[in-house]
């Protein structure tokens, strides 16, 4: 039974992470259906990015404020709300491109709060289960992609079956069931306790702080924003692309993007079963030797299609065990009082950058082809990823206490 709250978080997580990607898929394609436009459709997906963003930058002091178990319920019951207004409007009053960028960009405001607070969550429910937090936030992480990889054909099929619009009556019943299993199944203490009414600016500087005073969490966003914008251009731009000019094959990206979540979560099981075995640091260049630069490469070879997808296979290792190895980290430098903010802001951070990422991308792909775009994102990935081999305070990942800051370390924790 004390087990029990974890199981809750790792069901919710995977649940509304279905959702989310049916969602993902359901409005874009209604908005290609309705308009046959790809810069409309552009509009809509960036707004919710954009919302996430503004969430993740701003929301923290109010999750911490308002408490992480009530802020995850809230959000995901407004978000479920924000998704059934799209079908409401379409069925009555029909539902324009302003009103579906509206309510795409709120959509993406309250998700960001429950994702923050369900991170939140993530340590209190690990130590109440007895669990190392590296192992819990790998069953947490696999859930995730697991949501992702079923939420996807699930989205395909039932959009071929009823259409895009009442797909979104699924994506708000996977809400309601997460809001659910948090709210029934997972105590108010497992998350810190409620931050003391401050005053909403002097919270937000209160996070920003800790990120400024803790360098390894600075070199975290840093790398992380380079990665996560390239990651962005190669999904949003050059799969597509790659998918029309190589490949000849929608069919086969949507292969190619099942094959790095099958990887993915090989990667996050593997490190949960595995990873206290080694330092955090090793752990780090490991994943990120197999899921960087590797997979840039193994594109411009243009391989076979089964080689293509072994290979991308190959590279969802490293991505899964990637958010396994870095959250605990966090979990232990940052204080429980203000984990929600800070935990917001390096999100908010990572988000930042990624619409540049998709921007290079097409303007490498008009200015030097293909295989250009691929050698310039593949270098740059490459470049990011040598600076936990090369930089001193990557070496603070195996060390809980941060110089110059609060502690916080469970003795769960440091057996990690």
């Amino acid at each position: 039974m004390s087990r029990l709250p974890l199981g809750a978080l790792v069901a919710a997580s995977g649940i509304s992470s279905a959702g989310v990607m049916m969602t993902l898929i359901a409005i874009p394609w209604f908005v290609l259906q309705s308009t046959g436009s790809g810069t409309k459709t552009g509009l809509v997906t960036a707004a919710e990015v954009l919302g996430l963003m503004v969430a993740a930058l701003l929301g923290g002091p109010i999750v911490d404020r308002v408490g992480t178990r009530r802020a995850s319920v809230g959000a995901d019951l407004l978000t479920t709300v924000t998704v059934l207004l799209i079908p409401l409007a379409v069925g009555t009053t029909g539902l324009g491109l302003p009103g579906l960028i509206v309510l795409s960009f709120v959509m993406g405001v309250s998700r960001g709060p429950a994702d923050t607070a369900k991170q939140v969550l993530l340590a209190g429910v690990a130590e109440a289960s007895g669990i190392r937090t590296s192992r819990a936030a790998s069953a947490v992480e696999a859930a995730m992609r697991t949501g992702r990889m079923v939420g996807g054909p699930a989205a395909g099929a039932l959009i071929a079956w009823i259409g895009p619009i009442p797909v979104l009556f699924v994506d708000a019943g996977a809400l309601l069931s997460s809001a659910a299993l948090v709210f029934v199944l997972i105590p108010a203490a497992a998350g810190p306790p409620r931050s003391s009414s401050e005053g909403y600016l002097k919270e937000l500087r209160e996070g920003l702080g800790y990120v400024k005073r803790d360098a390894l969490l600075r070199a975290m966003v840093g790398m992380l924003m380079l990665t996560n914008s390239l990651d962005f251009g190669l999904l949003g731009v050059l799969y597509p692309a790659y998918g029309d000019q190589v490949l000849h094959s929608a069919a086969l990206v949507g292969a190619m993007i099942t094959a790095v979540a099958v990887g993915a979560l090989l990667g996050s099981a593997l490190y949960g079963w595995l990873g206290h075995r080694f330092s955090r640091r090793s752990a780090l260049l490991v994943a990120v030797a197999l899921e960087g630069a590797p997979r840039f490469a193994l594109l411009a070879l243009e391989p076979s299609p089964p080689v293509l997808l072994a290979g991308l296979a190959v590279a969802g290792i490293g991505a899964g065990a990637l958010n396994p190895i870095v959250l605990p980290a966090v979990y232990e430098r940052v204080p429980e009082a203000v984990r929600g903010r800070v935990l917001s802001l390096l999100v908010g951070g990572i988000l930042a950058a990624m619409p540049l990422g998709s921007m290079a991308a097409g303007l490498l792909l008009d200015g030097i082809g293909l295989v250009g775009a691929l050698a310039v994102f593949g270098g740059l990935y490459l470049i990011a990823t040598t600076f936990p081999a090369i930089f001193r305070v990557w070496r603070g990942l195996d060390d809980p206490a941060p110089i110059g800051g609060d502690r916080l370390v469970s003795q769960e924790s440091r057996t990690d």
